[in-house]
């Protein structure tokens, strides 16, 4: 660093809607010698705090008009931001105009964000569209060679140790720094603005797509240890989940963690009754609905003990010490819950090393949203699979007639196929997973994958057989040849339930009346890639 690459500060520009902290960093540059220079709200902040402010209007010659919509964009303002102090063409403006240089800008932007959360009409919105700040705050990090730019009170700590550093000064690493976040903040601003305007509009998908995110945390590795990565939060979607829980106790979660307990928590948010998701690798090896949690996770770790060791536990209900005592007899990545009881973080706290979250609310499963993938060169953006089946959208095509308590269970088990990895077959006895087939790349694979599974699992539990006799199964798209079916019946399925649609349907229904099978048509398929 060069002693050229410290600019003094002799004149401050502050205008902020949020307060926080304003009255102390106006004293601190008082105490500085800088001139405070401000307007509205913001100036009568830092009087009321003792200290001198000369008003804008005095600055520029103009009173604030139209509601204050008009006040800093002026020449008096903005030459004084954007001179160039090397470039003597500027500095004759400078001085042939009475320009004075302003050497630090501290803006933050008028709330439409939060506007905008609490459902607010539509002119209160477009009134809290900010103007002369993004204008303030982009002329100021341009000009970051010689002005520093402040945009979130946040930042007040790191300004005042910088100019405690450098003598009243900035260094060109941090005005550069404070730019690059500066340009952030008015991208952020704006795609908010141009995502509401969308959807006030019902343009679910405009012709240029804007998205910002606020980093979370800086994550030790991505999918593998070569890989860097972070975690950014939605401000403007926010959903009860990961994003919003609170770490209880455990190790710093990591990339998979992350994604594993998203599609945890989102499985179990389908459920209404006391529900428990096992989750490895993103897709589900148990899920169940029970009386209480300990009895759901009981029998959801039944489906596949040997792939739950290892994998993240997803609650519907709070969290009691009677569950939780059963959990921590497996080795688990992380439990997650709405809530977690007392006892229960008692006894989870003995195993220091899982990671326990609590969200403080469910996940909206009927909420649409948007998801994104990445391609090579840009993404794609679809509305979240928020489709549900009831009972009366289903279509019965076999001779057999499901019964009452098989109709339970294959909702209960198209809803969790909907969480599996395509090609998804998932079977169901009394609302318990009994068999999962996940990712395979034909769906009579799956189909086997699953029935296996379950064989597996019913011998190391000495039962005389699968949990797939007797149950209902669940395909994630229609069976393009019978052999899915048939496989599934072999397994021990009564009853079958899938979107149809295929070229085939009425070979595969011949062939499930051929092994009297009852089965339902959806009409919605959940492809999960």
């Amino acid at each position: 660093m060069t002693t050229a690459d410290i600019q003094p500060i002799a004149r401050a520009l502050i205008s902020v809607s949020d307060k926080t902290g304003l009255a102390e960093m106006g004293r601190y540059l008082a105490a500085h010698g800088v001139e405070l220079v401000s307007t509205g709200g913001t100036a009568k902040t830092l009087r009321d705090g003792g200290l001198k402010v000369r008003d804008v209007a005095e600055l520029t010659g103009f009173p604030e008009m139209m509601d204050g919509r008009v006040k800093t964009l002026h020449p008096m303002v903005h030459g004084g931001i954007l001179t160039r102090r090397d470039n003597a063409g500027d500095q004759a403006s400078m001085r042939d105009h009475g320009i004075g240089p302003i050497d630090l800008v501290i803006i933050n932007l008028y709330p439409f964000e939060a506007t905008m959360a609490k459902g607010a009409a539509f002119d209160d919105c477009v009134e809290n569209i900010d103007i002369g700040g993004p204008a303030l705050i982009r002329a100021a990090a341009k000009n970051h060679a010689f002005v520093a730019v402040v945009t979130e009170a946040a930042d007040y700590a790191a300004l005042r140790a910088e100019m405690d550093a450098h003598g009243g000064g900035t260094s060109l690493a941090f005005r550069k720094r404070m730019a690059a976040d500066a340009y952030a903040r008015t991208a952020a601003y704006d795609a908010a603005i141009s995502g509401w305007f969308a959807g006030v509009l019902g343009d679910t998908f405009p012709r240029r797509a804007t998205l910002a995110g606020e980093r979370a945390q800086v994550l030790r590795y991505g999918e593998n240890p070569h890989q860097a990565a972070a975690f950014y939060l939605d401000p403007l979607h926010p959903r009860a989940g990961v994003a919003t829980a609170r770490q209880i106790q455990g190790k710093e979660l990591s990339f998979n963690n992350l994604n594993d307990t998203d599609a945890a928590f989102e499985l179990v948010s389908e459920f209404e009754d006391p529900t428990i998701a096992i989750i490895k690798h993103a897709n589900p090896c148990g899920v169940a609905r029970g009386a209480d949690l300990h009895a759901a996770y009981l029998r959801a770790l039944a489906c596949d003990p040997v792939s739950a060791f290892g994998g993240i536990i997803a609650a519907n209900r709070p969290l009691d010490g009677k569950t939780a005592e059963e959990i921590a007899k497996l080795f688990v990545e992380v439990v997650i819950a709405p809530e977690i009881g007392e006892d229960a973080k008692a006894i989870l706290a003995k195993k220091k090393n899982v990671r326990v979250l609590e969200t403080g609310a469910m996940a909206d499963a009927t909420a649409r949203g948007m998801t994104m993938r990445t391609l090579a060169g840009g993404f794609l953006l679809q509305t979240r699979d928020s489709g549900r089946i009831a009972e009366s959208d289903l279509k019965i095509v076999t001779r057999r007639k499901p019964t009452a308590a098989q109709i339970a269970d294959l909702l209960f088990a198209f809803r969790v196929c909907k969480h599996v990895k395509s090609n998804a077959i998932v079977y169901v006895k009394d609302g318990a997973t009994v068999g999962i087939g996940a990712g395979q790349m034909s769906r009579v694979d799956s189909s086997r994958i699953a029935a296996l599974k379950s064989a597996d699992a019913a011998k190391a539990a000495g039962q005389p057989q699968p949990g797939t006799q007797g149950s209902v199964v669940a395909s994630d798209a229609f069976f393009p040849f019978a052999d899915g079916l048939l496989a599934a019946a072999a397994a021990g399925a009564e009853a079958v339930i899938q979107p149809g649609g295929s070229i085939r349907d009425d070979e595969v229904i011949k062939a499930a009346d051929d092994a009297g099978l009852a089965m339902v048509l959806t009409g919605m398929r959940h492809f999960r890639h």
